[in-house]
């Protein structure tokens, strides 16, 4: 719920990247039989995945899109989200047998997180929208919170990265430690003119137009003049859907690619020193006099050019950072298979969309 609305059987969802041909291939093996009950769409070890557990996780993610889906499409999709739901059974019933279900406790807190930045009738209409009640929150966050324990006890909590590895690694990718121009570390905080269905801040605040848009922006600026912290702004009310969510965190921009951005930008990130932030930056097209919205950007740190030396914290921590994400997400991979071989898949719906193919 933090920062975005969307409901997603996850978290698996990262590690599909093989074509959707193959995960029909997948499907095909595990179809063999149909099923006389049109309502339950796959069976794992005899649980069953309804219909509407699909529909409702469906009508979510494309829930604000201009245009939706449909034919191929739309089909594509469902097959996409059953085949997350099964995952995500396999690993609750492996949970299950290891006592590492969530708990209510566990549960009522996420609620609680999640209601922190909102009225109730607020929370309430935002459940609204999604289609969803409390209770399928709740049983969204207990299968979320079952799954990050599994994986934390089966896989996170084994991996070790030592300093031979980091060493070891260190000295053969050198290279990407020498910076051969300095890097800006910015943030922004984002308001636009016009709403964007795909803004999930905080406080689920955007715009309306632009007079609505300057007076945000005032209102944002005034506030961190007050001095309150630019990362929590930026996640209650920033418009940018790709980093509302961490704070407005832009990452590392090379000084070179400063130069493509616009020249308020650019003259502004110029003037700060790190931990400063901008005034208020018009984005818009001065030809034409149109204005698209607003922004205030901060200079969390800039980074001279130059090998950075292996006893850098910095560099120790990426380097540790890349070597555990890169055992993790093998270790993951291997671990979904070994559970999916383990287990007895029936998938009613690829077995259908493959018969009125014609390629059963």
């Amino acid at each position: 719920m933090e920062g975005s609305w969307t409901i997603t059987p996850a978290p698996i969802r990262a590690f599909y990247t093989v074509p959707l041909f193959f995960v029909f291939l997948g499907m095909l093996a595990a179809c063999h039989r149909g099923n006389a009950n049109p309502d339950v769409m796959a069976k794992v070890n005899g649980h069953d995945i309804t219909r509407a557990e699909v529909d409702k996780y469906y009508a979510n993610q494309t829930a604000g899109s201009q245009q939706k889906p449909s034919g191929e499409q739309a089909d594509s999709l469902r097959v996409g989200i059953l085949r997350q739901l099964i995952d995500n059974q396999i690993l609750m019933q492996r949970a299950e047998k290891l006592g590492l279900l969530a708990t209510d406790e566990e549960v009522n807190r996420k609620l609680t997180e999640a209601k922190a930045p909102y009225t109730q009738e607020q929370f309430d209409r935002k459940l609204k929208e999604m289609g969803i009640t409390v209770d399928d929150f709740k049983r969204d966050q207990r299968q979320q919170v079952t799954i990050d324990k599994l994986l934390n006890k089966e896989i996170t909590s084994k991996i070790d990265v030592t300093d031979r590895d980091v060493s070891t690694y260190y000295t053969e990718h050198k290279g990407e430690f020498n910076l051969i121009e300095p890097q800006y570390h910015l943030a922004h905080i984002l308001v636009t003119s016009s709403p964007n269905p795909q803004v999930h801040n905080m406080k689920a605040d955007k715009a309306q137009n632009e007079p609505d848009a300057r007076k945000k922006i005032q209102t944002v600026l005034n506030r961190l003049d007050s001095g309150e912290d630019f990362a929590t702004l930026a996640m209650n009310y920033s418009e940018d859907p790709e980093t509302s969510t961490n704070g407005g965190d832009l990452g590392f921009t090379p000084e070179s690619s400063l130069r493509s951005t616009d020249a308020a930008t650019r003259e502004a990130i110029g003037k700060l020193k790190p931990g400063q932030f901008s005034g208020i930056i018009v984005i818009g097209n001065p030809a034409t006099h149109q204005v698209f919205g607003y922004r205030i950007v901060k200079l969390l740190s800039k980074e001279p050019a130059g090998q950075r030396d292996m006893n850098d914290p910095r560099v120790q921590q990426a380097i540790r950072e890349q070597l555990r994400n890169r055992r993790e997400q093998l270790i993951k991979g291997a671990y979904y298979e070994v559970l999916r071989d383990q287990a007895k898949v029936e998938n009613y719906y690829a077995e259908q969309i493959l018969k009125q193919a014609g390629t059963k």
